[in-house]
Formats: C-alpha cells, sequence, structure tokens
C-alpha cells in the first residue's frame, strides 16, 4: 500500500501585493503575485449569502422535479430517523369499512415513493377495537394494499394487556360474538366472562334479550353465585346496549362483584373500564353515529340515578395520556427493530378525524411536560369533523386528506432542514470571511502567506 502523503500549499518566493478591486491595473496584476480584495465597505457583514444559498437550493430541488419525465434510475430510499407519523383509522383511512381513496396514495408516499427518496415510520392508534391486533392488521393490509405489522399498531384495548397480572376474573363486554373473549385471553387474562354466559346462568338477568342458539353453544356453564368478578372491561362498542348495561349496572352495585348481591354503600363494586371514550364516530352513514363513549356517559347516569351517587369509571384510548405514552414506546420499539433507529423521533405527526379526541389528546400530551418529542396534530376533513364548523380543540394543521396531511409534514420538515443547512451554511462562511480578514493583515504586514497565493497571470478576484 502506498505511503500516505501530503499536499502542501505552493511557495510563495516573492512578497503578495494587495490590490483594490476599485482601481487595479492590468499593469499591476502582471507583475507578480498579487491578491486582489474588495474595497472594506463591500466586505462588512451580510444576510446576502442565505438569500444565495437558499436561490441555490431551490434551484437543484427544481431541476429535480423538472427531470421527472426522464426516465432514471431512482436513488435509493434511506428511512429518516427526524420524524415519524401516527395515525387514527375511522375517518382517516377507512370509512363506512371502504378505504379512502387517498389513503393508499399516502401509505405508499410514506414508503419511499416520494420525491425526497425517504421512507418515514408510522404507526395506526385507533380507538375501535373488538379484534386481535393481528386481526386488524390482515384487515387493513387487504384495504390498503400493503403490510401491516401488529408492531405499529394500536387498538383502544391494546393498553388494558398490562393489567391482566393485577386482574384475575374479568368481565369483557362488547364486539361480535367471542372476539373479545379470545382478545383478553390473548392479553393474558386468565378467567375471562362474558355476559352471554351470565345470561346462560341466569335469563331472568336481562328479561328482555334471549340467547340465539349459536350465542348459548359458545356461552360458557357457570354458577354466578359463587363467582367474584374483579374488573369489567368494555373492549369494543356493545351490540346489546339494554342488557350490557343491565348487567354492568348490577355488578357496580354488587358486594365485591358477586352477582345477586347488593352493596349498602354502592361503592364496594368492581372498576370499570372503557377502551375510549368517543361519544360519535363516522361511518358510511351521513351523519355521525354514538359510540363508546355513549354507553360510557348511559352508565354513569344511570347509577346516579338508581344509586343518587357518582359513578368513578375509567377510559383508555384518545384522549387519555397513557394511551400516547404508549404509542410512544410502541413507536420507538417499531423503530428499533424494523429500521434500527434505536432514538426517539423529534417529531411526530398525529393525524386525526376528531377533534375531542386525536386532536385534544395530541395536543395535551405535546403539552403535558410527558412527551420526550414534539407531538404535531393534523385534522382531516374525511371523518368526524363537519368543515365549515369550529372545532373545540385547534389543530396545528387542518387539511383534506390523510395524503395532504402526509405531504405538509414531510414539507414542514423539508423546511426545517433548508433552514438549518443555511445557517449551517451562513455559519461557514462568517468562517471564511474571518480567514479573508486575516489574510488582508498578514498581506498588510508584507509577510509570505501560504493561505492566499495568487501567480501571475492567474489572479483571484473577489
Amino acid at each position: 500500500m502506498p505511503a500516505a502523503f501530503e499536499l502542501a500549499p505552493p511557495s510563495v518566493k516573492g512578497k503578495v501585493r494587495r490590490v483594490s478591486s476599485v482601481n487595479a491595473t492590468s499593469e499591476e496584476m502582471a507583475n507578480s503575485p498579487t491578491v486582489v480584495v474588495p474595497p472594506k465597505h463591500m466586505m462588512s457583514p451580510s444576510n446576502a449569502h442565505e438569500t444565495a444559498a437558499t436561490m441555490e437550493m431551490a434551484k437543484h430541488h427544481l431541476e429535480d422535479l423538472s427531470q421527472g419525465s426522464t426516465p432514471q434510475t431512482p436513488p435509493p430510499t434511506t428511512v429518516t430517523d427526524k420524524y415519524a407519523f401516527a395515525f387514527d383509522i375511522d375517518g382517516v383511512l377507512i370509512r363506512g369499512g371502504h378505504v379512502i381513496p387517498e389513503a393508499i396514495e399516502a401509505m405508499k408516499v410514506l414508503n419511499g415513493e416520494n420525491e425526497y427518496g425517504i421512507k418515514i415510520p408510522y404507526i395506526f392508534v385507533t380507538n375501535g377495537g373488538g379484534k386481535t391486533e393481528q386481526e386488524r392488521c390482515l384487515q387493513l393490509s387487504k384495504q390498503l394494499d400493503m403490510e401491516v405489522s401488529p408492531g405499529q399498531f394500536i387498538c383502544g384495548h391494546t393498553p388494558m394487556r398490562e393489567m391482566a397480572e393485577k386482574y384475575k376474573t374479568v368481565l369483557v363486554v362488547g364486539g361480535e360474538g367471542e372476539k373479545c373473549r379470545h382478545v383478553a385471553e390473548g392479553y393474558g387474562f386468565t378467567d375471562v366472562v362474558t355476559p352471554g354466559d351470565i345470561i346462560k346462568d341466569n335469563k331472568e338477568t336481562t328479561p328482555f334479550r334471549t340467547l340465539t342458539a349459536e350465542e348459548y353453544k359458545n356461552s360458557r356453564s357457570r354458577d354466578f353465585s359463587q363467582v367474584d368478578i374483579e374488573a369489567i372491561f368494555v373492549f369494543a362498542d356493545s351490540r346489546a346496549w339494554a342488557s350490557d348495561q343491565q348487567i354492568i349496572l348490577d355488578l357496580m352495585m354488587s358486594k365485591n362483584g358477586r352477582l345477586g348481591t347488593r352493596s349498602e354503600t354502592f361503592d364496594e363494586g368492581p372498576p370499570v373500564f372503557f377502551s375510549h371514550n368517543d361519544i360519535v364516530w363516522a361511518t358510511a352513514y351521513d351523519f355521525v353515529r354514538i359510540g363508546m363513549g355513549a354507553l360510557r356517559t348511559s352508565v354513569e347516569a344511570l347509577f346516579k340515578a338508581v344509586t343518587g351517587k357518582e359513578a368513578h369509571t375509567t377510559a383508555f384510548g384518545k384522549p387519555q395520556i397513557g394511551t400516547y405514552q404508549f404509542a410512544t414506546r410502541l413507536l420507538q420499539q417499531w423503530r428499533k427493530e424494523t429500521h434500527g433507529i434505536n432514538q426517539p423521533p423529534e417529531t411526530v405527526y398525529f393525524v386525526g378525524d376528531t377533534p375531542e379526541s386525536d386532536i385534544r389528546g395530541t395536543n395535551e400530551f405535546n403539552d403535558s411536560g410527558k412527551a420526550t418529542n414534539e407531538w404535531y396534530s393534523i385534522l382531516v376533513k374525511s371523518g368526524v369533523y363537519q368543515p365549515g364548523t369550529e372545532p373545540a380543540f385547534k389543530p396545528k394543521a387542518t387539511v383534506d386528506t390523510v395524503l395532504d396531511a402526509v405531504k405538509h409534514g414531510m414539507a414542514r420538515e423539508f423546511t426545517k432542514a433548508l433552514r438549518a443547512r443555511i445557517t449551517e451554511a451562513a455559519a461557514g462562511l462568517d468562517a471564511m470571511s474571518l480567514l479573508q480578514d486575516h489574510a488582508s493583515a498578514v498581506v498588510d504586514d508584507n509577510v509570505e502567506s501560504p493561505l492566499v497565493t495568487v501567480g501571475n497571470p492567474n489572479a483571484i478576484t473577489a
């Protein structure tokens, strides 16, 4: 291997003369090594370099865009470690079971089909539930025509899995058939009861509801006079409000969660947890439909009407701070395992359609002091939010569709990066100006300088 070597600056045998660019003559420049400098008033500090740098970068950016019609080999994409996205699903990507057209294009942009040649990590945070995360991912993958991993997916009830070690025998409410029971068991709950089990044991519990043959077959036989239910979890929207409310209310008024008993103080029942608190949600219908938050409101109102006391229930999901903390941990884990990025992003863009949950939760988490980065709220007009109305909780940006939200976030990040580069370039030019001042001082003292060496006839003019 050849020895390393350094290029030494060319030697200067004669003295270097300093000539003003205002009155320099060709004769003066031809005789000996010469440095031509601008007048002193033109060397004062200026922000002109910022304008020049901006114009130059914009020029290259426009040139790249103008060459889009020429077939070229696309550059390899890289994964940005600066920012990420988090998406609500209903009203943002899906409405009434059908994909919103712009959603597919938005996912393509995030996955690298964009003018910047980058991929952006993202997760999904929905208040919906009633299915395992794996089932929801399979469904969303088919709808968006792309692969969605359970590692980037949070249902409203996902954080409840952290409570499996605390409670043994629990009642799980909502959803279709036995799905919520299976979800709870998958989370590690060891003894899961459904309303169907209770009705099968005593049909008089809910006089206006009779189990279908399939429901009766799937429900588990049990003597509930010997069972203490430790907690109630509403995993998904109820399909039978009247009977579910009746059973929840019975347990709230019971002694230690045993059906058929009544507490004298009405404060001995099991705690009640709802996976989210959305009063309404967007479907294929023209107007929003009531959701789990309405059930929670109804149960609390019934409890007060019957007992005269306030009910104290707990909601997970958005806008609860805990959901955003959980999302932060999930996003960091996803970035590390999938993209090899072992640090939180500087900014998370949260895209939602409901001001009362998506926007409120994002803003409050960002301002809570518990967020380790910036959470930036973007409201889309494709779901619950009705254009022309004033949202109760103001987003940082309001756009038409999820595709517009993605473009807005990327453009904001491009602008931030551009400003940082201009600032960096400005600092570099300021350093060069100091060197130039130093060189001028050296020349004035008639000292040979290796910093500026100009030989005849190629003088450098500034």
